[in-house]
Order: structure tokens, then sequence, then C-alpha cells
């Protein structure tokens, strides 16, 4: 994919060397904004960071991550896509590492994600043996609401199709990034509220502020 360029910010695959900066953003932005992150009273820089520095990577290599930059701010990172190909076998993969998580707040969000995972059953669900995975997202909170969330997932599909993914899918904790893929043309396909989510004693084991009632399973086919 050439990268494009709208209203001054280009959008192009990432490459190993954006990194860096893009973990820069997630640490100081995407987990403070994000629902689950937020309201977790934790710091979430350095959970489990070698294990997704590892995974991170390897979805960087497949040539399926994003980065948009402000080229009317010197070419600054404004957002990033970290996305990648997922297969059968990692649905029960992902459950192992989960359960193998240390019980921080990272590890509860793992266990989470990995539930709803295998309650949506993609692969029986679509037929299909592989299926483009959008992990996190992450738009810098002075470009929120110019549509650049939006660019970035339809771009990613973009991506998706020339590289024969017959589906893409993102697990959507927050009430707007769902809204954003729904207005793409994703559907949900499960969901989970957060209230009925609870601990051995009973009590919701997140509680995000309000619109943010329900993690959503957004899929397409490509």
């Amino acid at each position: 994919m050439a990268s494009n360029t709208k209203d001054g910010i280009t959008i192009r695959i990432m490459t190993e060397e954006d990194y860096k900066a893009v973990k820069s953003q997630m640490e100081g932005d995407f987990f403070s904004s994000e629902p689950l992150c937020q309201s977790s009273g934790e710091c979430l820089v350095g959970q489990n960071e070698k294990e997704n520095d590892e995974y991170h990577l390897s979805m960087i290599a497949q040539g399926t991550c994003l980065v948009a930059f402000d080229e009317n701010d010197g070419g600054r990172l404004v957002g990033f896509v970290l996305a990648g190909a997922q297969f059968p076998e990692d649905v029960e993969k992902h459950r192992i590492e989960a359960d193998a998580m240390e019980q921080h707040a990272w590890g509860r969000i793992a266990v989470l994600l990995s539930k709803i995972e295998r309650e949506a059953n993609l692969f029986e669900r679509f037929g299909i043996s592989k299926v483009l995975y959008s992990h996190i997202t992450s738009v810098d909170a002075s470009m929120r609401g110019k549509g650049l969330g939006s660019r970035l997932a339809d771009t990613l599909m973009d991506v998706g199709r020339s590289k024969g993914f017959p589906a893409m899918v993102a697990y959507c904790t927050s009430f707007y990034s769902a809204r954003q893929k729904e207005a793409l043309g994703m559907q949900c396909i499960h969901s989970l509220v957060y209230a009925d989510y609870k601990d051995a004693n009973g009590k919701p084991i997140f509680a995000p502020a309000a619109p943010h009632t329900m993690a959503r399973v957004m899929a397409i086919k490509l």
C-alpha cells in the first residue's frame, strides 16, 4: 500500500522503526483513554511489556499495521493501528496465555478478550480459516472527532483485502470505537455487558464510566 494523504494527515504501513514512537503514544494516550485501562485504577505501563512488545513487532512484520502523521505539525505521529493475522488455533493459545498472566489490569483485560473471542466463534461462524484482527487503534487526543479513526479502519480494510483476508474483526471495549466501526459497515456479532461480568464475589470486574457499558466483537467480510 502506498501512503495516502488527506487534509495534511498521511497514513502508511507501520515499520519496525516506527514502533518506539507508537509505544510512547500508546503509553501516554491509549492507556489513559481506553475505558478498561482508564477505569482499572492501575498504571498499565510496563504490565506484560516484554510479551506485548514481541506480539506487536510480530504484527508489524506482517505489514498489517498503520501509522498516521500530521504533515502540518512536523510529521508528528497522531494515530496508529496494531493489527495482524489470526488463525483458529490462536483462540486456544490466547486462552492459555491469558490464564497464565499476572492478576493485574492487563491480565484481566486479556482474560475478558479471550472469553469474548471464544464466544464469538468467528472462524466457524464465517466459515473461514484466517482473519485480520484489529488489535489496538489509538488516535491522539488533539485529533479525535475528525474522522481519523474511521480513516485508519477503512485503510486497514483495504490492506486486508490486498492481502487476501476474507474478514476483519475488532474487539471494541469503547462505545465510541464500536459506533465508529458500525458506521463503516462492521456488524456486532457478540457482546458482553460489563455489569454482568463478575468475579467470584459477585462484583463486576470492570466498571468503566458510561456510555462504555459493554465489549463488542465487530466484524466485516472483506
